[in-house]
């Protein structure tokens, strides 16, 4: 099979206790966009002429999430809470629950762009940045 259909994936976000509930209506996630820098050391000496690197530090980078925004969702207010909040908060993105092939990504992460939208011809959104603090884990879950 060439690819994966990823309608079903969760966005789960740690509340009171080890408890993982799902933010509610989301339509789109993007991430972790992972990165790692790439330190020059060219010196006179490099062969031809080609600038040389070693890897340097990696960034656990951002997850995004757009979801239709309702105020009065209590998963959608927590949200406001964490932006809020000066510390880390756990949060879990589940890819293809419930089938053999589940992945969940675990990650702590601070909340960097919170942007509601409410056009006249469309549905209220919202997107969410969350910015991941070290490094996000990916497990298989599936059963």
């Amino acid at each position: 099979m060439a690819g994966k259909d990823a309608l079903g994936t969760q966005f789960l976000r740690k509340g009171a206790g080890e408890t993982f509930s799902p933010i509610a209506n989301v339509s789109d996630i993007s991430g972790p966009s992972r990165s790692r820098e790439a330190i020059e050391v060219t010196a006179h000496d490099s062969p031809n002429k080609y600038r040389e690197f070693i890897p340097g530090l990696k960034d656990g980078g951002e997850v995004e999430i757009t979801l239709n925004y309702d105020p009065g969702d209590a998963s959608h207010g927590a949200l406001d809470e964490d932006f809020e909040s000066d510390d880390l908060h756990a949060y879990q993105l589940v890819i293809l629950p419930g089938t053999e092939d589940e992945h969940t990504w675990d990650f702590e992460a601070l909340i960097t762009d919170l942007g509601d939208a409410y056009p006249t011809d469309d549905k209220m959104e919202r997107t969410v940045t969350f910015k991941i603090s070290g490094k996000p884990e990916l497990t298989a879950t599936g059963a």
